[in-house]
């Protein structure tokens, strides 16, 4: 059975523990219904395009969200059809995680991943169908040959080892970021497939992560920190065979990225999550506010208080009359107060 060789490094262990940190703090933060569903799909929206744009995808972020939304917009059929493929994939794990917590990876499931990846992109007779030939990877610039996969006869074989590995008991003792970066790694090394398998491998583990509670809200991305420097992410996959099959420099890497992401999630998520008391006072249930009513909360936040004499910079469409109705359901929800009167009235967060 696989067995991957690595050390728990300092700088590991640093990474690990900034994550941890992010992730209790990104967990419990109190967040308005309208941000946690802006959060998922912003993170959804990233993945998918930076999950494609590091393979060749000439998509930008704005063209791929409208893709992802189900617009229609004026490019290429292939690289609109890859983030069709990808988002489906992402929605494809984030099911899985809710609805099947005994869900086993197996060798099946990977290729229903890969056939997912490429469809309408590969022949029918190549997607989810582990390769038949041999293939090298060059590095794009040189043209040099940068890595060579195993032979096609050993795919088979190494994958049920990979399956085997992820599903024994062995796998629930290491810690589930580096059983992800470990998997992402391996799947990369096999290279079962004759394209797609940077997507497959970076899908599979993200589930890991999500089958392991370390979802996170799915505010996260991954896929941005790997295309924002791609040729240090390659190097990262190919410092394992440089370094005689150890892992520790691309898992120093690999929790990097991910120790970045959630440090850049969590000060997004304390900069507008509401006070814990709110949340108390109305019982922890959801806080149903309009989107105006979201962006005085927001302002709020930011500056510390709201005056009249803002309202026509913050909602210049809006009459006050309509504004002075919000901050009155506001004030009755408990959720922020007014100290003064007239037209010199601030409205605070409840403390």
């Amino acid at each position: 059975m696989y067995s991957p060789k690595f050390t728990i490094t300092n700088k590991v262990l640093r990474n690990i523990s900034t994550i941890e940190a992010a992730r209790e703090v990104i967990r419990h933060a109190p967040l308005l219904p309208f941000y946690e569903k802006k959060f998922q799909n912003e993170a959804l929206v990233r993945s998918v395009h930076y999950g494609t744009h590091i393979e060749g995808n000439e998509l930008n972020l704005s063209q791929a969200e409208k893709v992802v939304m189900g617009q229609n917009i004026l490019a290429r059929e292939r690289d609109i059809q890859e983030v069709i493929n990808y988002r489906k994939v992402m929605d494809l794990i984030g099911e899985l995680q809710i609805e099947n917590s005994k869900f086993q990876i197996d060798d099946e499931f990977i290729k229903k991943l890969h056939k997912m990846t490429v469809n309408k992109i590969l022949p029918e007779e190549t997607s989810g169908v582990y390769r038949k030939s041999q293939v090298v990877i060059k590095n794009s610039i040189t043209g040099e040959v940068a890595f060579r996969p195993p032979e096609p006869q050993g795919v088979p074989f190494q994958i049920n080892d990979l399956v085997a590995f992820i599903n024994s008991t062995n796998f629930d003792d290491i810690h589930p970021i580096l059983k992800s970066g470990v998997v992402h790694y391996e799947l990369v090394r096999i290279h079962p497939f004759v394209d797609g398998n940077g997507r497959v491998a970076r899908a599979l583990s993200t589930l890991i992560l999500f089958t392991e509670s370390y979802d996170i809200r799915k505010f996260f991305s991954l896929e941005e920190y790997f295309d924002t420097d791609a040729s240090r992410y390659y190097q990262g996959l190919q410092s394992v065979e440089t370094n005689n099959g150890d892992l520790t420099e691309w898992l120093t890497y690999f929790t990097e990225g991910l120790s970045i992401e959630l440090a850049k999630i969590k000060e997004k998520v304390e900069h507008v999550s509401t006070d814990v008391k709110i949340k108390e006072k109305l019982g922890g249930k959801p806080i149903l506010l309009s989107d105006r009513q979201l962006q005085i909360i927001e302002y709020i936040q930011k500056t510390g208080y709201l005056e009249n004499k803002a309202f026509k910079s913050i909602f210049p469409m809006i009459s006050e009359d309509s504004v002075l109705l919000d901050l009155k359901e506001l004030v009755g929800a408990g959720i922020i107060k007014k100290q003064g009167v007239t037209k010199g009235a601030k409205y605070v967060m409840v403390k």
